[in-house]
């Protein structure tokens, strides 16, 4: 079965490619995959697998079925949508969609699991079990599509044992493969805070209440919060991006807003660094005169990998890959959706090495000349359809 998977991975790689660079060139945001979504669907049925559309608006659900194909079940997932980020690479496959890049790979991550389909599909007679793909909207944006493929039923009839899905890592070089067990993802929270007081002429501080005054100290007070009331030993992470005071030189303005992250590994610590934060922000600028509007927008939970799972799946990759081509990973405080199926049923996610500094392809996920080398197309639909079969075979 390895060396079939491998020959049929390899036959197939220059397939994925132009499907990977189709999607790279025609992105769409975040619960806006409808093109994609279509495209998908049209690449499933010339495979002879007919999906199950509009999951989610536009997610897709495949499934396929070898011998026993009721007997167990594993998901693989894939995510589907781009970046509002405006592409700087000069390569043939460029995006075409003027502000909109798929920098995180998730290009990729979708043609990998077409490949999977290509692949599974002639080899159904051959495993037992059902695998089931999952193509997914939303990854990047809030309240993510995975939670809402998860309400409406992705995780149901059939209900998989275990679920599998791949990343892109630019900082592993290409043919390597990453695992890390336990925790490795952060859960996301974003915090919009606006500060008001009073403004005017900035030569008379004493007729005014200054909200960019009061909104720095908060800024500055609130990392107490990570340094003094976080346990030392659970990773979090505080950080604000934009501080928008609308006046010029001498003219203080009557409002401040505020955006910022709040991540960790923690749920219970997760929720009393929320309420901590709001109760000293609002107090700070009740002290100083003035008042604070705290809204927290309620994220990603943290992304747990299955420790006996991931133990099994990383000596799998070792099987196909080759002990020197699997790495261990470090925590991330990046947040993944994904997360949201590591808390129902046992998951691992997994790192695909990308990197390839020979070529200059170096650049990190979420930037205008992100790309990878298209090698490890090959790889992620090879390992992904091994390990769905071998998951299937263990079980």
């Amino acid at each position: 079965m390895l060396d079939s998977i491998k020959s049929l991975a390899r036959q197939y790689a220059a397939d994925i490619t132009q499907t990977r660079r189709h999607l790279h060139a025609h992105p769409e945001l975040s619960f806006q995959e409808q093109n994609t979504a279509r495209f998908v669907a049209d690449q499933l049925k010339a495979i002879g697998i007919t999906p199950q559309e509009g999951v989610a608006d536009t997610g897709l659900v495949a499934i396929i079925e070898g011998r026993n194909a009721s007997s167990r079940v594993v998901a693989l997932r894939a995510d589907m949508d781009a970046l509002p980020i405006h592409e700087a690479n000069n390569v043939p496959y460029k995006s075409t969609v003027d502000g909109v890049m798929h920098a995180c790979g998730h290009d990729a991550h979708t043609a990998s699991l077409l490949g999977v389909a290509r692949i599974l599909h002639v080899l159904r007679d051959q495993f037992d079990g059902t695998v089931k793909l999952v193509f997914q909207p939303g990854e990047e944006k809030a309240p993510g599509g995975a939670s809402l493929m998860i309400k409406e039923g992705v995780l149901e009839n059939p209900r998989p044992i275990s679920m599998l899905g791949q990343h892109v890592a630019p900082n592993i070089p290409v043919g390597k493969i990453g695992f890390r067990e336990g925790m490795y993802m952060a859960s996301t929270d974003e915090l919009y805070l606006t500060v008001r007081g009073k403004g005017g002429h900035a030569a008379m501080p004493d007729n005014l209440v200054d909200p960019v005054l009061i909104a720095s100290h908060i800024i500055v007070a609130l990392q107490q919060i990570i340094s003094r009331n976080c346990p030392p030993a659970s990773p979090s992470v505080l950080s604000f991006g934009r501080f928008i005071a609308d006046g010029v030189t001498n003219v203080i303005p009557n409002e401040v807003t505020i955006q910022g992250t709040f991540r960790c590994m923690n749920e219970e610590w997760r929720a009393e660094g929320k309420r901590r934060m709001v109760k000293l922000a609002e107090g700070i600028a009740e002290a100083m005169g003035g008042s604070c509007e705290f809204t927290v927008v309620h994220g990603y939970p943290f992304l747990k990998n299955h420790p006996e799972l991931t133990r099994r799946v990383r000596a799998q990759a070792v099987e196909y890959m080759g002990a020197e081509n699997v790495v261990d990973l470090d925590l991330w405080m990046a947040g993944e959706d994904f997360a949201f199926y590591s808390q129902v049923v046992d998951s691992c996610f997994y790192r695909l090495g990308t990197r390839n500094e020979d070529r200059g392809i170096i650049s990190g996920v979420h930037t205008p000349t992100f790309d990878i080398d298209e090698d490890a197309l090959e790889t992620g639909a090879g390992l992904m359809s091994w390990l769905a079969v071998r998951e299937l075979a263990e079980m």
